[in-house]
């Protein structure tokens, strides 16, 4: 794999074209977003391209996102932090496993979530860009800032019957003070609310509307 280290505004306008995956992952801190694109890219095991952007207006995760899945075209795009550390072969046990169960959305080992949530992933563009065509091919709920979005993503893909989780695809989140760290409480909201409406009429299952309210 490969890495592009972007400003906001190199976004507009442009489109990246690409045969294999595609990654966003949005930053604050340059330092840890390099290292983790060079070992991320070193241990891939696989082709395919890692959009780093600077989140210099706080414009949030969620909506960098949505700015790249909308910015790039290739069969897979997936998502990471400036924390990840990835293990070997990451990508290509990734895109195995998913050919293999003919999945929508992997949930990579991060070390924390035991495979229940998404919160690196990697997902069918043709199947994440049906979830929101109302929102213009978005990756997330539009609504999210910094939690819950991937989530939500989570319980669509299970609700199509095509969530997969390969434990030996390792993508760690290494977030020393994670756990002291707040939920942003209006995303909590929201997503509470989505869940009690079925995520816009889309998830029947009772008990997958009920995972992570």
């Amino acid at each position: 794999m490969d890495f592009e280290m972007l400003a906001p505004g190199a976004l507009a306008g442009r489109v990246w074209s690409v045969d294999g995956p595609v990654m966003v992952l949005p930053y604050t801190d340059e330092v840890l977003a390099r290292r983790a694109c060079e070992l991320a890219c070193r241990r891939a095991g696989a082709r395919g391209l890692i959009l780093a952007v600077h989140d210099q207006h706080r414009a949030g995760f969620v909506a960098l996102a949505n700015t790249v899945f909308a910015a790039t075209q290739s069969p897979w795009f997936g998502y990471m932090a400036q924390d990840a550390f990835a293990g070997r072969d990451w990508m290509a046990l990734a895109l195995q496993a998913l050919h293999r169960q003919r999945g929508v959305l992997l949930g990579f080992n991060d070390g924390k979530w035991q495979g229940a949530l998404a919160s690196f992933g990697l997902a069918s563009r043709a199947w994440a860009a049906g979830n929101y065509a109302q929102e213009q091919g978005a990756l997330f709920h539009a609504g999210y800032a910094r939690h819950y979005a991937d989530a939500e993503l989570t319980v669509l893909a299970r609700q199509a019957g095509g969530y997969v989780y390969q434990p030996d695809s390792v993508l760690l989140e290494l977030d020393w003070d994670k756990d002291a760290k707040p939920v942003h409480a209006p995303d909590r909201a929201l997503y509470r609310q989505r869940a009690a409406q079925g995520f816009g009429a889309r998830v029947s299952n009772p008990a997958l509307r009920a995972l992570f309210a």
